[in-house]
């Protein structure tokens, strides 16, 4: 059972169950070649730690970095809001990523000299009809089983905390433990800071095959394709997400090392062989379908398809705290996220529809109900963008983190709704990982092993 507040107790109790760290050795960490396949936050957040301990690292993206899922996602830090009794370990798994949150702030910040909007104003879990509150209950229930810090709230109590919520409001579950960060920020972030430490960042650039001889994975071929490019700085590649209405471009990434993009750059992407020590498969939805690796041990990853919306608060029509709602008669529950530049986030559908990125009149419809009926606010406001994202789910909706049968691929992927709030438990645990041949107990039990 998880004990006290999620935020404070779990993550100090397996912090402290994970043994001291040791220092690896300098020369043999700067001769350690790493590959990492994927640029969304997951690979980015290694790459960075590695390239911070001072490991040659080069990350190959199939697209524009960090613009697939992790452009996408709404960036709320919530497991105490998604909390299942069914699913203990990941419940652990979120709340350590949680605790660790600041120190990764601090570092990501100072490292890519820019805000990455971490907030903690908390989240409200809300209920508008009898059968909602029901529902409310049961889920207060679960958390307060789980030992989570949780606060039953009447509909009064939660208009006086967050006063843009619908008279309708029954019942509210407040959980103040639970965080945001603009996603967005921390996808400009993570390559200044990756890049800053020395790391190699190939846009562009699809991985063709992983080369694995007799069990080992010894590197990976890459196709040569007309946009692929040596990212140490720049502008930046289209996106492959739908054309926001008025989205401002990001800054361009700093030049921090040029010198490494020349004719013997690592982002040499003419078909031929890289060479690794260590491949980190970090590549979303998309991890199943590298040509390579055996049939049998492919990692059961699928996308499932997240659409989204975007619009301005404007004065007398502003929400403070990331509100969820619980619907029972509904297909859709929705969140509302507020961000410091006044945009708020409305999401998300959830549909099994492969690779399919088309909006839907069905799923804008769905998100703009539940959105209305929460904050009847929203009705006046601007819609600034629309979007779609594919997350990346396996098999139990789980990560699947760490070794597999094959020796020095590594995966980190299926992080499904929770990548934001996963990067740095993920970041810091398969960096370690690799650096010391440490496990780790929290990423344990999410092992490929468990779907062989």
């Amino acid at each position: 059972m998880v004990t006290d507040s999620c935020r404070r107790d779990l993550g100090s109790r397996h912090l402290g169950r994970t043994s001291p760290r040791q220092a690896p050795d300098k020369f043999m960490v700067e001769n350690r070649n790493v590959i990492i396949i994927g640029g969304g936050v997951i690979g980015l957040g290694i790459g960075w730690q590695l390239a911070k301990a001072g490991a040659s690292v080069t990350l190959y993206e199939r697209d524009r970095a960090g613009r697939a899922a992790s452009w996408a996602a709404a960036g709320m830090l919530a497991p105490l809001a998604e909390a299942h009794t069914e699913e203990p370990e990941l419940l652990k798994l979120g709340c350590h990523s949680l605790a660790r949150y600041p120190q990764w702030v601090k570092e990501l910040e100072a490292d890519a000299q820019m805000s990455i909007g971490y907030r903690t104003e908390g989240t409200l879990i809300v209920g508008l009809e009898p059968d909602d509150t029901h529902q409310l209950q049961h889920l207060y229930t679960s958390q307060k089983q789980l030992g989570l810090d949780a606060e039953w709230l009447t509909g009064r109590e939660a208009r006086a905390i967050e006063p843009a919520l619908s008279p309708r409001v029954t019942a509210a579950i407040r959980c103040a433990a639970d965080h945001q960060v603009d996603n967005r920020c921390m996808v400009t972030a993570l390559p200044r800071a990756y890049q800053a430490r020395g790391g190699v960042l190939c846009e562009n650039t699809s991985v063709e095959r992983i080369e694995v001889n007799n069990g080992v994975a010894t590197g990976v071929s890459v196709g040569e394709t007309p946009r692929s490019r040596c990212n140490t700085g720049g502008e930046p590649s289209p996106s492959q997400l739908h054309p926001p209405v008025g989205e401002s471009q990001l800054p361009p990434v700093g030049e921090t090392s040029r010198s490494r993009c020349n004719t013997q750059s690592r982002c040499n992407t003419q078909s031929q062989l890289h060479e690794a020590d260590v491949i980190i498969l970090a590549a979303g939805p998309w991890s199943s379908q590298i040509p390579g690796i055996p049939d049998a041990i492919r990692p059961p990853v699928r996308p499932v398809k997240g659409q989204m919306l975007a619009l301005q608060m404007e004065a007398g029509i502003a929400v403070e705290t990331v509100i969820r709602t619980v619907r029972a008669r509904y297909p859709t529950s929705v969140y509302l996220v507020p961000r410091t530049d006044g945009r708020l986030i409305i999401g998300a559908t959830s549909e099994e529809m492969g690779f399919d990125t088309r909006l839907t009149a069905g799923g804008m419809f769905e998100l703009l109900r539940g959105a209305w009926e929460a904050v009847p606010g929203v009705y006046e406001l601007p819609i600034l963008e629309t979007w779609t994202g594919l997350r990346p789910g396996s098999r139990d909706n789980a990560p699947i983190l760490g070794h597999t049968p094959i020796e020095n691929l590594i995966v980190a992927t299926g992080h499904y709704r929770n990548g934001i709030l996963l990067t740095p438990v993920t970041a810091y645990e398969i960096s370690k990982l690799i650096l010391t041949g440490e496990p780790s107990p929290i990423i344990a039990p999410f092992q490929l092993k468990r779907f062989l």
